[in-house]
């Protein structure tokens, strides 16, 4: 299949938050639609929303700044959570007898690069919702300062994924990222400085689906599917047994491709027990990918597997979007030039595609629940990686079955207190963020069901 080339763009331009309630009003009257249309959502179910309505009643009487972080396990998460707020969460007040002062919505952070995927419609309506985009490979100023005026000001509580991204997981948390704390830190210090006297506030909230019906077939039909593309005739009727040889076959294919095409020394990790094995291959691996595209930009490796690609996308972006370029004045030649530069840079940054959606595997998750749910979540990921290298739309994946979803408000906790067991002491402060992180870690953790 022929793919279509990337050229030279201009600078990704700030898309500021522009809230239209006309536009959200028409979001949430058809947000029930699209959900039972265009998702395989059946049921969205949400418990200790009390907690929640208490908050949201705290924040409308300007008692409480509030941060929602939740859990990020799925693309059609954004819909789980906008019927939460819309739907779930003034239906639950109403039971209570507490009036809340309609509509029920909040702001939120997203990715800069998802209207580059999913399109520019997108970052439009993201904007009117009130949406606020930040670069996740950067110290994106413009885009923090905006989501801090949104936290401090805004007219909804700000809502953000500690995640960062999504990691195909529903019963696995990512290692969380600090920005989230460190957001909840410098709210304090812009209410002090304005001698405000709101509580700052960070609710978790964990988000799961689960299969609605335990019917195999569609797992089964994909593990087939997936044996096809990789050449394997199955030899073992026991479907883990299909799904490690699929998983050992790919690791298998991508060392040798490694090794062969970019030179990569891969270690032997022949001493681990077969999954353990797997999982440390796995690591390798991904280590390699990253190296090569590394490599190419010139990045010294640093931090962990989700730090190298979020540089690495960034160290793409800057080499497909110029801001050191007046692209209007280019003559043919450096046109022509700063295409290729951007094509190539295009090309390279698939190596970090590849690991991003492996991030969170560790080799024993199906083994120690076979669940429909772990052996779908883990066949779909290697449905991206095999779309991937053939050239595919890996944000197409195939659906396994209704859905149902299970949202879980969890324990708030406060941010000023914290701060002001800091006293100001930057060292003290830089500790407390990382320690609000794990606890938001453990918090998230625990609210797996």
């Amino acid at each position: 299949m022929s793919r279509p080339r990337q050229f030279v763009q201009p600078p990704l331009e700030f898309i500021p938050p522009d809230l239209n309630m006309s536009i959200l009003r028409g979001m949430r009257s058809i947000l029930p639609f699209w959900m039972r249309h265009r998702t395989a959502i059946s049921r969205i179910e949400a418990i200790q929303v009390e907690k929640l309505v208490d908050l949201y009643e705290q924040f409308q009487s300007g008692k409480i700044r509030l941060l929602m972080a939740f859990r990020h396990p799925s693309s059609d998460d954004p819909f789980c959570l906008m019927y939460l707020m819309h739907y779930l969460l003034p239906r639950t007040a109403r039971r209570q007898g507490i009036r809340l002062r309609l509509p029920t919505h909040s702001h939120f952070m997203y990715d800069r690069g998802i209207p580059l995927w999913a399109g520019s419609r997108v970052g439009w309506i993201y904007s009117k919702l009130g949406g606020t985009p930040i670069h996740r490979g950067k110290l994106d100023r413009v885009g923090l300062r905006s989501a801090r005026d949104l936290l401090a000001n805004g007219q909804f509580p700000l809502m953000a994924a500690p995640e960062g991204a999504t990691n195909g997981h529903n019963e696995i948390v990512s290692p969380l990222e600090p920005g989230i704390a460190q957001m909840g830190f410098w709210c304090v210090e812009d209410l002090q400085k304005a001698n405000r006297n709101e509580e700052v506030i960070i609710v978790p909230i964990g988000i799961q689906y689960h299969y609605v019906k335990r019917d195999w077939t569609p797992v089964d039909q994909l593990l087939g599917e997936l044996e096809t593309d990789t050449g394997i005739t199955p030899k073992n009727p026991d479907r883990y047994a299909r799904l490690y040889t699929i998983a050992e076959h790919m690791l298998t294919v991508m060392e040798s491709f490694y090794k062969k095409f970019y030179h990569q020394d891969l270690p032997s990790v022949e001493h681990a027990e077969p999954n353990a094995r797997l999982a440390l291959r796995l690591q390798v691996l991904m280590d390699s990918a990253l190296t090569v595209a590394e490599q190419y930009f010139d990045i010294q490796p640093k931090g962990s597997v989700i730090d190298r690609c979020r540089r690495l996308e960034q160290a793409a972006w800057d080499l497909i979007f110029r801001e050191d370029l007046k692209l209007g004045e280019l003559s043919p030649v450096d046109r022509g030039l700063a295409d290729r530069v951007a094509e190539e840079a295009s090309l390279r940054i698939w190596h970090m595609r590849l690991v991003e959606s492996f991030v969170a595997v560790t080799g024993r998750y199906v083994i120690e629940k076979p669940s429909l749910d772990r052996f779908a979540e883990t066949t779909l990921l290697l449905w991206d990686m095999i779309t991937r290298i053939k050239g595919g739309d890996a944000f197409k994946r195939p659906k396994l079955g209704k859905q149902s979803v299970l949202i879980t408000v969890g324990d708030p906790i406060s941010v000023s207190d914290r701060a002001a067991a800091t006293k100001g002491d930057r060292r003290a402060t830089k500790q407390a963020v990382a320690d609000l992180t794990q606890d938001l870690q453990t918090a998230m953790e625990k609210m797996i069901l």
